[in-house]
């Protein structure tokens, strides 16, 4: 499809609806704008006189030329807006929230998957130059371990009577804090007040508590004497702030705290810092965005399960509010234990039934695998992939590209390198060898694995090794550099000496054929 054939039809030119109507227009990819009210479609109409206009749902839905549908109705119309344009074959933008229940939102993301439909949700934020500066920010770790995060977002009306202020304001900073901390809340509570239309919370702080400790709130409220936009973030380096009401945006903040006496807690102040960012409008970002995936058909940042997400924070915060108290979440990421000693940053996926034990630390973008154990004072990543059932002893470093498949034993202070001929005064980040190490393998304590090494499957590394060359599968290597000394079962044992190109395990009696210097085993 052609992103400058008009194909997009607008539902909705009101408040928000209109800037959406002026960025699809300017792209050239809008072909017809709805609004019930035949005063705004002349208005709009002068304004831009090449796109079609109607006041039918129904014109959008049966035109064959219309391929996406963009939302910007009132947020009750958006489930069965939503609905009516997948079933009419067609791609879908939809503002926040994504819906006003869960189930509904569930319905919409299968429906879309079903139909192989395209499905965004407007959550602009995720698009804004600056948020995506402090992502960058925060992953590179120029902040240290993120501790604390929180937004207000305050002005004196527009008072509605469909949503409430958690529902109008609050999408867009959750939003925001699910991406910058790569995870979802265990729990989450709000509280509030309904000042002006009872029943309906016109202030609401909603307080989110994550797996790695991390705590924040989201203050909203359309009972403040001025406009306020602000997100800070709270870490061990610096803090940051995002004011998307000043002209600069961002601004770093290098605080540092220092023990006097190693009893008392003393903040040493500094000057605040402009971070420049890349330009750009954020809504002309966000639906560029949706028109290369509707072109592409790859799947948007902001899609429909991360709607989802957002949708159950903001029903759990809903119940909190009706009840008086915090709702524990069931997250879609597996638990897993990690000592509070220990850091996970934000971007790092860690699976199910993993443990992290004292003063390790997991960089960012790392996976690691299910039922993996993490010994103490050990570091991950960043970009480091761990497989499931790993087992990493204390003192161990894995760098960035190194790859550890499924059930590896790394023994203590065992090492692994990423630059062959490293120089502290020469940056040669852009040199790293990629090592693997392949299922199952063993390397012992205080081994050396040199960068661009692979060491097979099943394969021993001995106590205190250097290994500088591939290892086989099932190979003992033992020495300085490390020497192929002979072959180890799947369990683990020594094997005898191969006799007629075959071997058996004395221990498990597994089977194993010798040919060109490759171990197989005899399959049963």
């Amino acid at each position: 499809m052609s992103t400058s054939k008009s194909f997009i039809g607008l539902i909705g030119l009101g408040y928000w609806g209109q800037n959406l109507l002026r960025n699809f227009y300017e792209m050239g990819v809008l072909h017809t704008a709805c609004d019930a009210s035949l005063d705004v479609l002349d208005a709009k109409r002068k304004q831009y006189p090449d796109a079609q206009y109607t006041t039918s749902v129904d014109d959008i839905m049966a035109s064959p030329e219309i391929k996406a549908v963009a939302i910007a109705a009132p947020a009750v119309a958006h489930y069965d807006l939503a609905k009516r344009a997948i079933f009419a074959g067609k791609d879908v933008f939809v503002e926040k929230p994504l819906s006003l229940t869960v189930k509904q939102g569930e319905e919409i993301v299968a429906l879309a998957r079903t139909h192989g439909r395209v499905l965004m949700v407007g959550h602009i934020l995720q698009y804004h130059p600056a948020v995506l500066k402090l992502r960058n920010m925060i992953q590179a770790g120029d902040m240290g371990q993120v501790r604390y995060i929180y937004s207000n977002r305050l002005n004196i009306g527009k008072f509605r009577t469909e949503e409430n202020i958690l529902w109008s304001f609050a999408p867009h900073d959750i939003s925001v804090i699910l991406m910058l901390l790569g995870e979802e809340p265990v729990k989450v509570n709000a509280f509030g007040g309904d000042y002006i239309n009872t029943g309906i919370n016109d202030v609401t702080m909603t307080e989110l508590e994550f797996a790695h400790g991390v705590k924040g709130h989201v203050f909203v409220s359309w009972l403040h004497p001025f406009k306020e936009q602000k997100l800070v973030v709270v870490g061990s380096k610096a803090m940051a702030v995002f004011d998307d009401v000043s002209k600069e945006k961002l601004f770093l903040y290098p605080h540092k705290i220092e023990w006097k006496d190693g009893k008392i807690p003393v903040a040493q102040k500094a000057e605040s810092q402009v971070i420049a960012f890349d330009a750009g409008e954020p809504l002309r970002l966000e639906l560029t965005h949706f028109v290369e995936c509707v072109g592409s058909r790859l799947k948007p940042r902001t899609d429909g399960e991360e709607g989802l997400k957002v949708l159950k924070i903001l029903e759990a915060a809903e119940k909190a509010l009706n009840e008086g108290k915090g709702t524990a979440l069931k997250v879609e990421n597996p638990a897993y234990f990690l000592h509070e000693s220990s850091f996970v940053d934000a971007g790092a996926v860690i699976g199910e039934g993993t443990k992290i034990w004292h003063f390790s630390h997991v960089l960012k973008n790392t996976k690691v695998g299910r039922q993996v154990v993490i010994g103490q004072n050990v570091a991950l990543g960043p970009d480091v992939i761990i497989g499931d059932r790993c087992k990493i002893q204390n003192n161990v470093s894995v760098y960035k590209g190194v790859t550890l498949e499924e059930d590896v034993f790394c023994g203590p202070s065992c090492v692994f390198t990423n630059v062959y001929n490293p120089r502290a005064f020469i940056e040669r980040k852009d040199e790293f060898r990629l090592t693997l190490i392949k299922k199952g393998a063993t390397i012992g304590a205080n081994a050396t694995i040199v960068c661009g090494a692979t060491v097979g499957r099943y394969a021993l590394v001995g106590a205190g090794a250097v290994v500088k060359e591939d290892v086989p599968d099932y190979g003992i290597a033992v020495g300085v550099p490390a020497k192929l000394k002979g072959w180890a079962c799947r369990c683990g044992v020594t094997l005898p000496a191969v006799k007629n190109n075959s071997v058996q395990c004395p221990a498990c009696h597994a089977g194993y054929t010798l040919t060109d210097k490759i171990l197989v085993p005899v399959l049963k």
